[in-house]
């Protein structure tokens, strides 16, 4: 058993022995009992750096290395140009930076829908190059078959429903889904599908409340929303906009600070002081005895 605390006194990861125990798949699935009842919600967020996951990690449940990296991190329009390389190098920093908390990576597009045979070599080295326990892909009845296949093959998979970003270019922006009968049917039976091929959990995106409910007492796994509804078994929010660090959110999220602002704050007063000369002070700077 590998336990361990970090030391956040400095930017970099030093482990000591501790009392803890990584979270695990199984764990995750028996917050959901037998008669669809959650007495403890699963806490999830996003995490791309050591840093953050050392912050998050005693909080949350789940750090989800999320392929929304392409906005936050790389200022790319869509999830779509994300690659494998980026996924590994972020959810090997995530790894890195945690011990108590589940850490699943998001597959990213183009990397597991051709079959369900490149969806595990993906899968494979996404888990071999990280340390992660689990994997993240988007889709319903159209990926019960590749989930199907990737955990008989011992890969845990969560799955992603509702509004799929990766999509985006088929869906034609990131409205919320299931407004429709039709469209509300497909989402609740997209869930169904993937709960019953084997994920240990999927999250719910974008979708009108009352699917939400309708699919988290469809599945017997813990569903986990974003934009959903609070009766979801859990809940999970971009770290970048639960913070702040964005003009524009969506609706969904709480703001939870406006980090952006004190970090423009900061700066300011940052410059201020270089401009003024009155930084560096004596407390900052070497001199010889």
């Amino acid at each position: 058993m590998s336990t361990y605390t970090l030391d956040t006194s400095t930017s970099r990861a030093h482990p000591t022995p501790a009392p803890m125990r990584r979270l695990t798949v199984p764990k995750i699935q028996e917050r959901k009992a037998a008669d669809g009842r959650v007495d403890q919600p699963i806490v999830m967020l996003t995490a791309y750096t050591t840093r953050m996951a050392q912050l998050l990690d005693p909080h949350c449940d789940i750090l989800l290395v999320g392929d929304s990296l392409a906005q936050v991190i790389y200022g790319l329009d869509s999830t779509v140009p994300v690659t494998l390389e980026m996924m590994c190098a972020h959810g090997a920093a995530v790894v890195r930076g945690s011990y108590h908390s589940l850490v699943v990576i998001d597959m990213p597009f183009g990397a597991y829908e051709a079959s369900p045979a490149q969806a595990f070599e993906s899968a494979a080295r996404l888990l071999k190059e990280t340390g992660a326990a689990a994997v993240k892909l988007e889709g319903g009845e159209a990926m019960a078959e590749t989930v199907a296949f990737l955990t008989r093959r011992g890969i845990p998979v969560m799955g992603h429903v509702g509004l799929t970003p990766q999509a985006v270019n088929m869906l034609g922006g990131y409205r919320a889904r299931g407004r429709d009968d039709a469209e509300a049917k497909k989402i609740v039976a997209d869930a169904r599908a993937i709960a019953e091929a084997g994920a240990f959990s999927i999250v719910l995106e974008g979708v009108m409340e009352d699917i939400a409910i309708e699919a988290t007492k469809a599945v017997a796994c813990p569903t986990i929303g974003i934009g959903a509804s609070a009766q979801c078994d859990g809940q999970v929010l971009v770290i970048d906009d639960m913070l702040g660090m964005f003009e524009r959110t969506p609706r969904f999220v709480k703001r939870f600070d406006d980090l952006a602002a004190r970090i423009t704050d900061a700066a300011r007063t940052y410059a201020a002081d270089v401009t003024a000369r009155t930084f560096p002070t004596e407390e900052q700077i070497y001199r010889g005895k």
